[in-house]
């Protein structure tokens, strides 16, 4: 009877094992997968200051530099681009062309010293500046927290959990090829 009693416990304690980790790795992976989101959420508030701060940088430059109305065009574009994305990986295409387009604004008004001089443009200049630093380091936190929720959901035994629970990949926010080059005004 005690022998009856003593694998009955065994067998207790380990269906108690493996539930509580069970209940454990769900807990663990919900709360990586919350924190992607809410890291992406953090990027969003600084893509959305930046958004904001375009109109007011082009306006200025126009004045200055009206026939470099291609780069100014194309600034307009990518702003487009970004309302209109649908999907997180449309929104990273468009926030990097966007990027990309105003690193090529910036180059073009290295040409116009009265408007380098402007008061207003430097400051939006600053600040769009100052924007970008804190953009990367979101990016950065996003992507050490992704590689983190990432990992857990490939990594066994929580991949099987996670394949029953279909917790999916969640990509990287990547710089594309186009912003890894220097840009290079000809005039």
């Amino acid at each position: 009877m005690a022998m009856g009693m003593i694998a009955i416990l065994i067998l207790g304690a380990i269906v108690l094992g493996v539930g509580a980790w069970l209940v454990s790795s769900y807990n663990m992976m919900v709360r990586l997968r919350n924190m992607v989101q809410n890291s992406w959420a953090q990027i969003d508030v600084q893509l959305k200051r930046r958004f904001d701060l375009v109109p007011n940088l082009i306006e200025t430059v126009k004045g200055y530099a009206t026939h470099e109305k291609e780069v100014l065009e194309k600034v307009t574009q990518a702003r487009s681009m970004i309302q209109s994305a649908q999907s997180m990986e449309q929104r990273q295409q468009a926030e990097n062309m966007l990027t990309s387009t105003l690193r090529s604004l910036f180059a073009v008004a290295e040409a116009y010293p009265e408007l380098k001089a402007n008061q207003n443009f430097l400051d939006l200049q600053q600040q769009l500046a100052d924007l970008e630093g804190k953009i990367a380091f979101a990016r950065q936190f996003y992507n050490d927290t992704t590689m983190k929720y990432n990992m857990t959901i490939q990594s066994f035994p929580t991949n099987l959990l996670a394949g029953m629970f279909s917790f999916q990949f969640i990509p990287y926010f990547e710089v594309d090829d186009i912003q890894r080059q220097a840009i290079q005004v000809k005039f």
